[in-house]
């Protein structure tokens, strides 16, 4: 097995850990932050960083395997679903986010698998699934460093720190759930294709 896959199955072996440090009850703040989203957010940034090593090492060293162009995207799937899921069990983000986010991608697996079945070729990602990606890290590491819930920021309730990070999120979330429904709509175009 090379590198990249290895350290695929690495990042798949961080979300059952970053799922759990919650069950711990850790206790303690550092810069006002609880200690539990900290960790949480490490090891999420740490998967994240996999994710670009992996496929930075696997086209640089011409390393990409079968096993591997199955199981990365699958990886991300998990990692970024199950960082989603923790939010929505924190009250930081509302659930119809993740719903979104889960039926574009069974939409895609959906899709490859009859590009697969009728011998075609799975279309590369568009602007809509790159804006998707990039938005959806910032806006998940970020959402575990802010203290309050989803849209606080339109209340009136916070100023300072506690605003600005909260817009951001805010906005990084809707920008990347605006992206996650316009990628899915380029993977219709193409099953659209096949069906004919």
């Amino acid at each position: 097995m090379n590198l990249p896959n290895k350290l695929t199955i690495f990042r798949i072996i961080l979300v059952p850990i970053m799922v759990i440090i919650p069950f711990f009850g850790i206790q303690g703040e550092i810069w006002g932050l609880p200690i539990t989203y900290l960790i949480i957010d490490f090891i999420f940034i740490l998967a994240s960083l996999t994710d670009k090593l992996d496929g930075y090492i696997a086209r640089s060293k011409n390393q990409i395997t079968a096993f591997g162009k199955f199981l990365d995207p699958l990886a991300d799937k998990i990692l970024v679903l199950a960082a989603m899921l923790l939010l929505v069990e924190m009250n930081k983000l509302p659930a119809w986010i993740p719903i979104i986010v889960l039926a574009r991608e069974f939409l895609v697996s959906g899709y490859r698998l009859v590009a697969v079945e009728q011998g075609g070729e799975v279309i590369a990602a568009s602007k809509w699934g790159k804006l998707k990606t990039v938005t959806q890290m910032i806006a998940i590491i970020l959402a575990f460093l802010d203290l309050h819930a989803f849209g606080e920021c339109f209340t009136g309730t916070l100023q300072g720190g506690d605003f600005v990070v909260n817009v951001i999120v805010t906005i990084m979330m809707i920008v990347q759930t605006v992206a996650t429904i316009f990628s899915g709509m380029d993977y219709m175009r193409g099953i659209k294709r096949y069906i004919k």
